[in-house]
């Protein structure tokens, strides 16, 4: 049985479970809130010192770092493959993983999703300072993705991947903003793909509890 040690909020756990579930693995959620307070348990630094999530158990074996988990998802366990076998599309599905990573998730989640939904559901004002500094990046994010993703289907075409697993959380928070609706509708390959990955079962049963 693996572990993944977690909450359900967080995009990057959701993304680990969108793969365990797309590869028929069988796992619990262990949760693990960050915000708390005081933050996470010691215990649980032990097995992730930088006290983000999240943190996968295999037996004896222990692995953080969400790209890391992910690509252990596939290449640990039978079931459907979910890294292309050609060398271009497995570059392309690490540039798609790169660009979430190190673009997409500060600005879509943390500088619009959570200043025009998460604050204002919880009584705080919305930063319309940083929502407004966060459009032109935004808008870039999205139109490179648009322009790297395939013309139908998954993000690489026929084959769902880790790439799909890794964006669906992001954008799906996105979209539930103004802004993201907008920016969404300019991109018709990136709004059709999330709309069918949407549908996916995998994605119905990691929906979280409190989005």
């Amino acid at each position: 049985m693996i572990e993944l040690y977690g909450a359900d909020y967080s995009v990057y756990v959701r993304s680990a479970r969108l793969a365990l579930i797309e590869k028929g693995v069988a796992h619990e959620l262990r949760p693990i809130d960050v915000f708390a307070a005081g933050g996470p348990p010691a215990s649980y630094l032990e097995l992730q010192p930088f006290g983000k999530i999240p943190a996968l158990k295999h037996g004896d074996f222990t692995l953080y770092e969400t790209a890391a988990i992910l690509r252990y998802i596939d290449e640990a366990f039978d079931g459907p493959p979910l890294q292309p076998g050609s060398p271009q599309l497995r570059a392309r599905m690490a540039q798609f993983l790169s660009i979430l990573d190190n673009y997409a998730y500060k600005t879509l989640v943390w500088d619009i999703y959570v200043e025009r939904v998460s604050k204002p559901r919880e009584g705080a004002s919305a930063d319309e300072v940083k929502i407004a500094s966060a459009l032109g990046p935004a808008r870039t994010i999205i139109q490179a993705l648009e322009t790297l993703a395939a013309d139908d289907g998954f993000l690489l075409g026929d084959q769902l991947t880790l790439a799909d697993c890794h964006a669906a959380p992001m954008l799906a928070l996105f979209e539930k903003t103004d802004e993201g609706g907008f920016l969404l509708r300019s991109a018709p390959r990136m709004s059709s793909w999330l709309g069918m990955f949407q549908e996916r079962r995998s994605f119905s049963q990691t929906e979280p509890a409190s989005p």
